[in-house]
């Protein structure tokens, strides 16, 4: 995949999320997820931290020196306005010309940007289908945003399966599984 192409797929990630966080009903917020350790809330808040935080590192800022700044509740009283002023500038910043090969400075790097945005696609991907679980919404995900975050993910699925960030997740599902199952199932999600 070129890198102008993830990019614009990050894209419309960010995108096909925002209408799971825009169908998240006000008594949902404290629902349980899919990530035992995070209810609706905390999820949501996940993601948007992550999104402030790779306009930070993919513009150049190192943990250091973001500190604690996006630490807490950064979905305040407006959770879709949150998420769409975060997704906004998590989309530009890895749009900028040169941001694909330049080092970001993540908490398991320096990784190059075309690296960190993959990883940054997959959470906002996965994430979205998480809260759409969670929140009784449509969990059928967009076929060619699965088939380009499997493109992604397998070249790195051991990695991420030894991580423990993704549960039992299996490297290799059953062959002829449909694409989002083998996805969701990589991700140590039960589909």
């Amino acid at each position: 995949m070129r890198d102008s192409d993830l990019a614009q797929i990050h894209r419309q990630a960010l995108t096909a999320t925002r209408k799971v966080v825009a169908g998240i009903k006000p008594n949902q917020w404290h629902d349980s997820t899919p990530c035992a350790e995070w209810d609706v809330r905390e999820l949501a808040n996940h993601v948007i931290s992550g999104n402030w935080w790779a306009a930070e590192l993919a513009n150049g800022a190192t943990i250091a020196s973001v500190g604690n700044r996006l630490d807490g509740d950064v979905l305040g009283t407006d959770p879709l306005r949150a998420y769409d002023d975060s997704a906004a500038v998590a989309a530009e910043v890895f749009e900028r010309e040169g941001a694909m090969s330049a080092p970001c400075a993540v908490s398991y790097g320096p990784v190059p940007g075309s690296m960190y945005c993959g990883h940054r696609f997959i959470d906002v991907f996965v994430h979205g289908w998480d809260l759409a679980k969670a929140t009784g919404q449509s969990t059928d995900l967009d076929p060619a945003l699965v088939a380009a975050c499997l493109e992604v993910v397998k070249p790195q699925a051991e990695m991420f399966a030894g991580s423990g960030m993704f549960g039992d997740g299996a490297p290799s599902p059953v062959a002829g599984t449909d694409p989002q199952r083998e996805l969701l199932t990589m991700l140590g999600r039960n589909p």
